[in-house]
């Protein structure tokens, strides 16, 4: 008796410093969607079109967070937007987000394991790529397990790799810019090549603006997080207040250097990707300025990424799926909680899905894995689609029943703005997803449904939810705020 008392007390620890939540927060998003995929973004839009789309997401970031940060500082709790959605939407919809974030990261570390093996390839072309994914999701898992200060500091120092990367990056772009280092001052002569900076017109920016979301999703993380911070009405408006100069500096200047010092006719800028670390945009700067050994270093940075990715991805799906359980909306032996606080239940439930899904890339020619990739495509504009819904009604029912704005400790700026513009952009980039398929004239129906197979399993879980316990949207004065 005495024991199921003490399981039953037990909660997850409040073990993220400030410096680990702001860390968490700058160092998040940067990843192989800056280090790698913006190559192939100016390739294909200019250096002025991949600009105008990274900007354009950033915007809609920056609104996003913020709304975020709102209910995070009021309200620290580890389900975040899963229970936002909840209290202030639907269950239903609370329900269903929370499931489709748990699948989306789940995903997400089978796809980190798979990068992380074509990376080590790089060195040691003969590794075996099972036991090379065995090592990273013990790595993984291992981190997790130990407690939340073990991926609280992880995450420091992974992400603090990423920021003094970029940050040198750009120092030495600059000095190129300028003609001290690597030769001649370029000027903006790259930037304006080809009559305009902008090519490919409307479809080429906005296909690029899609691929910009998915270099920015993992933002969310500081949400998630928010629950085992240590004085989270102090330390998440902090956090959510680097956000803005995250989004200048590392992504929107990056990008910049990156069209103004090499030509988007280049072909290497077309070869940037997983499988080709040399010819990485940051890469070919380095390189040009004339850093021995920038290959190398550059692969070992983006491995960092890719471990960061999937640390934190181990770190968002347990705790969705501990809330889940705890909620019950998930099997109850889910909730269990070790004495350090680690949802050890959830932890392997966790790391065995993403195992088998990584698995399921090596059989059948990885059909299974390539549609499992693209449900989880959807997943993260979901999420963020579910955060502006939740902060609107959040507000507006904080309002309703009678409380202040100055009891927020944190108020995002330019309420509804920001919420109704994250709206209209993660609906337009979602529906898009598909239009380089109906552009074709050819249409591959089979194509068509992987691309959105996310949006169906998001409705299936919704509805099924909704019409097994019949809910109802919560009116908004009787949306709860404290437990």
């Amino acid at each position: 008796m005495s024991e199921q008392r003490t399981q039953a007390d037990r909660q997850l620890v409040r073990g993220l410093k400030a410096r680990h939540m702001t860390m968490i927060a700058i160092g998040g998003s940067i990843g192989t969607g800056l280090f790698l995929a913006s190559g192939g973004a100016i390739s294909s839009a200019g250096p002025g079109g991949a600009l105008l789309a990274y900007a354009a997401i950033g915007f809609m970031v920056y609104f996003l967070m913020t709304s975020l940060g709102e209910m995070a500082a009021y309200m620290p709790v580890t389900g975040s937007f899963s229970t936002y959605a909840a209290r202030f939407v639907d269950p239903a919809f609370g329900f269903a987000l929370g499931w489709n974030y748990w699948f989306n990261w789940a995903i997400t570390i089978a796809a980190e394991i798979a990068a992380a093996s074509i990376i080590v390839k790089y060195w040691l072309p003969d590794v075996s790529t099972l036991a090379c994914s065995a090592v990273f999701l013990a790595i993984m898992a291992g981190i997790n397990y130990l407690s939340v200060r073990a991926y609280g500091e992880s995450e420091y120092w992974f992400s603090l790799i990423k920021v003094v990367t970029v940050v040198i990056f750009i120092v030495v772009g600059v000095l190129m810019i300028l003609g001290i280092m690597g030769g001649k001052a370029v000027g903006f002569h790259h930037f304006t090549e080809g009559a305009a900076p902008i090519r490919g017109g409307f479809l080429a920016v906005f296909g690029v603006f899609m691929a910009a979301g998915f270099s920015f999703q993992g933002t969310e993380l500081i949400g998630v997080a928010a629950g085992e911070s240590e004085e989270p009405e102090k330390n998440v408006p902090k956090a959510i207040k680097q956000i803005f100069w995250r989004i200048l500096i590392f992504y929107i200047l990056s990008i910049l250097i990156i069209g103004m010092l090499i030509s988007y006719r280049d072909p290497l800028l077309l070869q940037s990707g997983i499988e080709n670390i040399a010819v990485s945009p940051f890469t070919v700067v380095f390189e040009r300025a004339g850093f021995a050994f920038a290959a190398s270093v550059m692969n070992a940075i983006i491995l960092t990424s890719v471990l960061s990715a999937g640390n934190s991805g181990m770190y968002a799906s347990t705790r969705m799926l501990w809330v889940l359980a705890r909620e019950g909306k998930a099997p109850s032996w889910l909730k269990f909680i070790n004495k350090r606080g680690i949802p050890t239940a959830a932890l392997a439930v966790t790391a065995a899905i993403g195992m088998l899904a990584f698995l399921a890339s090596l059989f059948g020619q990885g059909v299974v894995y390539v549609w499992l990739l693209n449900a989880s495509g959807m997943s993260g504009f979901l999420a963020w689609l579910g955060i502006a819904i939740s902060h609107y009604r959040f507000r507006k029912a904080f309002i309703a029943q009678g409380h202040r704005l100055d009891e927020l400790p944190y108020r995002a700026r330019w309420f509804p703005f920001g919420p109704l513009v994250a709206f209209v952009i993660c609906s337009l980039v979602m529906l898009g997803q598909g239009y380089a398929q109906f552009l074709s004239g050819q249409i591959q129906w089979a194509g068509v449904a992987a691309t959105y197979i996310g949006l169906p399993l998001f409705l299936i879980l919704y509805l099924g939810y909704k019409l097994k316990y019949r809910t109802r949207i919560v009116p908004l004065k009787d949306c709860r705020f404290k437990d």
